[in-house]
């Protein structure tokens, strides 16, 4: 049996359908397959809510012990049909940790899929490990210390986890090209970020640390003219970083890449499609329809004992 059927038939027989509230059908390969809608949040100060530890507990179970690669494709395949919400990380006056399972922007739904990915590979699985895993991925060296420690761009993320032996930028060595990076569009829109705008001195951190990203120049990506001629290396589950022309920001979008029917696409929270879905279009032709689209960072994800 393919990979992809196995995955299918995963699916198919224990998604928790009486876990969720609402039903809508899905295609996952050649089966149509009932995929919910997750429900619940967990806010580091606050208990628990039993939905959300039951949804994880499930995922553990179901998922089994398996490759980083297969992990997230059947962690992201888990949360198909969760709402798109912009800026789910924006609910605390205070910086704390927030694990949302009911709603998720693009970014969010990246670090849910690899933190519950490393937390299947640890010796027990469950939702301190995921946690934990979330932490150490969001924040600047694992800890959290304000509005600033978490790593706003995406750029800053990827040298911090690859730091950690969380990722690996495998841009360079699929063919990618040197690019310098000029992010300063947290600072030029403060007033569009809540941790900046009521607290107007984390506005001159922000801008150090910008300036801290634009001074390294180990950066690379792959030109979206390009992409068809480099694809066949991008593996499932790699992490998909789309660059962006907008002025001062360095990506605009995220996903995770996934072979279906012999193309390459990926999965995403999608701002259009208000919800996770498995793209319908290729990698490619997503990346030529995208006026402001430039090309990709590849991420990979490192298992648990290659770190």
């Amino acid at each position: 049996m393919s990979g992809k059927n196995k995955i299918n038939l995963f699916l198919f027989l224990i998604l928790p359908v009486s876990l969720w509230a609402k039903t809508a059908p899905v295609e996952i390969g050649d089966t149509i397959i009932a995929v919910e809608e997750p429900a619940g949040i967990i806010v580091s100060d606050k208990p628990t809510v039993l939905q959300d530890s039951i949804l994880i507990a499930n995922f553990f179970q179901m998922a089994g012990k398996c490759p980083i690669d297969s992990a997230i494709i059947r962690a992201a395949l888990f949360l198909l049909n969760t709402p798109y919400v912009a800026h789910t990380l924006e609910i605390n006056k205070e910086e704390k940790l927030v694990v949302n399972l009911h709603e998720t922007d693009c970014t969010v739904f990246v670090e849910t899929c690899l933190a519950l990915a490393r937390a299947l590979q640890s010796a027990q699985p469950g939702v301190d490990n995921f946690m934990r895993e979330l932490k150490r991925m969001r924040y600047r060296n694992g800890f959290i210390d304000g509005y600033i420690s978490r790593l706003h761009y995406t750029s800053d993320w990827l040298y911090d986890n690859r730091g950690k032996g969380i990722i690996d930028d495998m841009t360079c060595a699929l063919g990618g090209r040197r690019i310098k990076p000029d992010v300063h569009f947290m600072s030029d829109n403060y007033t569009k970020y809540t941790g900046l705008v009521n607290h107007p001195e984390n506005v001159q951190s922000i801008r150090a640390i910008e300036q801290e990203i634009n001074a390294r120049g180990n950066y690379y990506y792959i030109p979206k003219q390009e992409i068809a001629q480099h694809q066949s290396l991008i593996r499932n589950g790699d992490i998909i970083c789309f660059t962006t022309a907008t002025p001062g920001l360095d990506i605009s979008h995220l996903g995770i890449a996934y072979w279906h029917k012999k193309q390459l696409t990926f999965i995403h929270a999608s701002s259009t499609a208000k919800k996770v879905i498995v793209n319908p279009e290729s990698l490619v032709d997503y990346c030529g329809a995208t006026k402001t689209n430039t090309g990709i960072m590849v991420l990979r994800p490192l298992s648990v004992n290659e770190e």
